[in-house]
């Protein structure tokens, strides 16, 4: 049950959007044990000098399409598990958008079931 904010430069294409969205959706099924229906996304786009970053530090060079894919996973992943998913992610990103992969940075946290309510105000 993750979700996965993801934020970026404002300026792209809904094409692009959608791109973006699937990579991710599926970096997730195929390396963080993620069923494919279990999909929970927003994207937020921003203006010049609202998404704040280094360009080289502990990476890059990253360039404006720099991305930040932050996850809130409902169970804590291994560290190989992590791993996989960043390295799959990257790929899909590559390949489906051309996307340099110095330019993606990943944040993961975990929660407990309760911490989550899907629906009717009912928690886990």
């Amino acid at each position: 049950m993750p979700f996965a904010r993801i934020s970026l430069h404002r300026g792209k294409s809904r094409d692009y959007l959608q791109r973006l969205s699937e990579a991710v959706h599926q970096a997730l099924v195929e390396a963080f044990e993620v069923p494919p229906d279990d999909c929970f996304q927003v994207i937020h786009q921003h203006d010049p000098g609202e998404l704040i970053f280094n360009a080289h530090y502990l990476g890059g060079p990253r360039s404006d399409d720099y991305l930040l894919v932050v996850i809130t996973a409902g169970r804590p992943r291994t560290v190989d598990t992590k791993r996989h998913f960043y390295q799959a992610l990257v790929q899909r990103l590559e390949h489906s958008l051309g996307l340099d992969p110095e330019d993606v940075m990943v944040v993961i946290s975990s929660t407990e079931a309760q911490d989550w309510s899907f629906a009717g105000g009912r928690g886990n």
